[in-house]
């Protein structure tokens, strides 16, 4: 995991955000793993490469 971290702020409709993070919690997942993973598979996707603390460009 990234040991540098950066603040990324959205908003969201509140029912949106509750049923969320219901769904993360039935799930034993923070919303910010699973925001980090959408994250990383968006840029997998559309072949976006970036650097990590220490670690060669993912692709």
């Amino acid at each position: 995991m990234e040991k540098k971290t950066a603040r990324l702020t959205l908003l969201i409709d509140p029912n949106k955000k509750k049923a969320f993070e219901q769904l993360c919690a039935s799930q034993d997942l923070t919303p910010s793993q699973v925001v980090r993973q959408m994250i990383r598979e968006y840029l997998r996707e559309h072949g976006v490469s970036y650097e990590t603390e220490g670690r060669n460009p993912e692709s």
